[in-house]
């Protein structure tokens, strides 16, 4: 009897101790469902700023390599020794300047011989034409002297020729680069002296895309740099060719730098390009950073102010067709209005819908600059 008893109480207790758990992991479930249902969500701090309109300043980027006006490099036209060096490297020289003498020692006594032949064959023309003159002299006889003095003035200049080949002349006025021969050293026809360049006013070639090349046109203003934020060198269109190349689909322009004094530019030198289109008022744009692309499509968070509390505002996914990029701003055709507040900051925390918090006092311009206390 009192065993029967036992295995009742224990019985009744375990089923008391299972009924216990089911309860309190029923009202703990439940407990939890209702802490997070009350629970609100923080507000995520962003950065934000007005969609606005503002006057868009198109162009056309490329690159391109800048090339003097007028450059050369310099060869000798005739073979010889040379005797005199007459500039040093980064002198300016002016046109017709001697920069190299060869040497035409032998030449120069060639020519002394040439015109005391022309002063014989001379006289002997002025003999002729007297004698023919008076009767005493056959047409063969005057013919012969005629065509002696023709031949001694052939020489004469031939010679001259030699000597002025001897003595390389600045064709242009420029800058003059490193001597590239020494003194005493024998010549070949054709060999290099120095590079001539005239860098006061430079050409650059570039091109740009056949979709492109309609917007192109003679005496357009364009602005060159090394990079894309220091654009401060002007130019202008001066050539445009009418043939694309059906290999790379782009078209050949060139551009002069008018004043290049200062040689700001050199030869040879890689540029950033921007031809300056005409400017278009009233065009909506955004930061650049406002902007997320999707496999959906290109789609930005805007901050509206929460119906439910005053005071606050909640993010809204917006979709929205991007058109043009230029610098830091992206031109927006359609999906937000002008004065709507565009997050621009933090939207990798963000979801539809979610409290979001605005602050402004980091400047995202400054950051990228690194210039952000």
């Amino acid at each position: 009897m009192k065993r029967r008893i036992v295995v009742s109480l224990v019985f009744l207790l375990a089923v008391g101790l299972c009924a216990g758990l089911v309860w309190f992991n029923f009202f703990r479930d439940r407990m939890i469902v209702q802490f997070f249902a009350g629970m609100k969500r923080p507000a995520q701090v962003v950065s934000a700023v007005d969609a606005s309109t503002r006057e868009w300043a198109p162009g056309i980027g490329a690159i391109g390599t800048a090339r003097a006006e007028f450059g050369v490099q310099l060869p000798v036209e005739i073979a010889g020794v040379v005797r005199e060096i007459r500039f040093k490297a980064n002198d300016r020289v002016n046109k017709g300047d001697v920069l190299v003498q060869l040497d035409d020692r032998i030449e120069r006594a060639d020519l002394v011989d040439a015109d005391a032949a022309v002063k014989l064959a001379e006289a002997n023309l002025d003999r002729a034409t007297t004698l023919k003159t008076r009767g005493f002299n056959t047409e063969t006889s005057y013919d012969q002297a005629v065509a002696q003095l023709a031949t001694a003035r052939s020489r004469l200049q031939r010679i001259q020729a030699i000597i002025d080949q001897k003595a390389l002349n600045a064709p242009f006025a420029g800058i003059i680069g490193i001597p590239r021969i020494d003194p005493g050293q024998y010549l070949q026809a054709g060999t290099t002296v120095a590079t001539l360049q005239n860098l006061d006013t430079m050409k650059v070639d570039f091109t740009v895309p056949e979709q492109a090349a309609a917007r192109v046109k003679l005496d357009q203003p364009v602005r060159f740099g090394t990079t894309e934020n220091d654009l401060s060198v002007s130019g202008h269109i001066t050539g445009i060719d009418p043939r694309i190349d059906p290999q790379s689909r782009l078209v050949s322009v060139r551009a002069v730098i008018d004043d290049n004094k200062s040689a700001n530019v050199q030869p040879g030198q890689f540029l950033r390009v921007r031809i300056d289109l005409p400017a278009e008022p009233n065009i909506l744009t955004v930061p650049q950073t406002a902007v997320v692309s999707s496999l959906y499509g290109d789609y930005v968070f805007v901050a509206e102010p929460d119906p439910a509390n005053a005071g606050q505002f909640v993010a809204r996914q917006v979709f929205v067709k991007v058109g043009r990029r230029e610098g830091r701003d992206a031109e927006i055709l359609s999906g937000v209005e002008q004065g709507q507040k565009v997050v621009v900051s933090g939207q990798n925390k963000l979801q539809a819908g979610a409290p979001v918090k605005i602050d402004n006092s980091i400047d995202l311009s400054k950051v990228a600059s690194g210039t952000q206390d």
